[in-house]
């Protein structure tokens, strides 16, 4: 592989399927070719005792994994991973889902082990430019299945952790009915248990260093903030306060699922029924840590694993593909 050649990361988290698509740039960074989201929510029934990834669900999966993959080839890279998370971690039909994904689509599917997830997020986060000024620091990256927590002294990471507190699984634990507003004794429910998973997990809280967060649910909570704004999301402030993720937890909680998205702009309506304790579970976790703020990066497992494509060449998540029996591609490269 050419060291200019590009790579693609195929993320198969529980509530999306993200792709990304990226190269070397000339100074050792990554430039980003295509970045595409899908919402398929592959891990409803998560929070059972005994989850299983329904068929429905996994249909959507296979689909949107289809789909990314044809948009990865017409980007021209040459070796495309695949990763899952925690719904297919945690899933006993987990092995089952990865061998389809390989019948179907003619690819391996990695499924991360918890370490393996939290230590690819802090890989990705050193590669964002934005950060390098920082050497100690947290970084919290929020998916449906579960929260990822870092610590790094001088850029290296000393405590990584990835707990199940994920917004769909906590939602379909403590929300008895999604589609109407969350009562204040459900967001509490939310909070006590975060707290309570926190504070007796070990990870090292206490230190007076800033606090990043990467993942969906901030990233969702500054495209709400640039919509009031007025401007482009890129350009919207990369600080998001405590203060301004509780003052958006009233709004949102006290409105019935079909309003969120009309009422509050920028709120995607696959978000909407998971929004409320995602927020909650993030201020659990401001309390707790003592974080007056928090600082957004796009940059987390697919950024970590793709610079680790382009800085070995090699590496034990990489499967060579083999012939797709997906459909070929019929699109032009556009960044969706």
């Amino acid at each position: 592989m050419n060291a200019q050649d590009p790579v693609a990361v195929v993320d198969v988290g529980s509530n999306t399927i993200k792709l990304l698509v990226a190269r070397n740039t000339s100074g050792g960074g990554l430039d980003t070719l295509l970045s595409r989201t899908i919402d398929a929510r592959i891990s409803r029934g998560i929070a059972k005792a005994s989850p299983v990834l329904g068929e429905e669900g996994m249909a959507a999966g296979l689909a949107a994994i289809g789909s990314l993959v044809a948009d990865a080839r017409v980007w021209g890279a040459h070796r495309i991973v695949l990763v899952a998370t925690s719904a297919v971690r945690s899933a006993l039909n987990g092995a089952e889902f990865a061998a389809r994904v390989r019948s179907e689509c003619g690819h391996s599917l990695a499924i991360l082990s918890g370490e393996q997830e939290a230590n690819l997020i802090g890989r990705g986060l050193l590669s964002d430019p934005a950060l390098t000024g920082l050497r100690d620091f947290y970084v919290f990256d929020l998916g449906g299945g579960s929260l990822e927590c870092l610590f790094f002294r001088d850029q290296r990471i000393t405590a990584a952790l990835s707990l199940p507190l994920g917004c769909v699984r906590l939602t379909e634990r403590f929300v008895a009915a999604p589609e109407l507003p969350v009562s204040v004794s459900e967001l509490d429910a939310v909070c006590s248990h975060t707290r309570d998973i926190l504070a007796g997990s070990g990870f090292p809280f206490g230190s007076a260093v800033p606090a990043v967060f990467a993942g969906g649910t901030m990233t969702t909570a500054r495209v709400i903030r640039a919509a009031k704004l007025g401007c482009k999301l890129q350009d919207s402030p990369r600080t998001v306060t405590r203060d301004e993720l509780a003052r958006l937890l009233d709004q949102v909680a006290a409105l019935p699922l079909e309003r969120r998205p009309t009422e509050i702009k920028g709120l995607a309506a696959a978000r909407a029924d998971v929004f409320p304790t995602a927020l909650a579970t993030m201020l659990a976790l401001a309390d707790l840590g003592g974080f007056n703020s928090f600082l957004h990066s796009f940059y987390n497992l697919r950024y970590g694993i793709a610079a680790e494509l382009l800085d070995s060449g090699d590496s034990p998540l990489i499967f060579v593909p083999s012939p797709s029996v997906c459909p070929p591609p019929q699109t032009q490269p556009t960044d969706v």
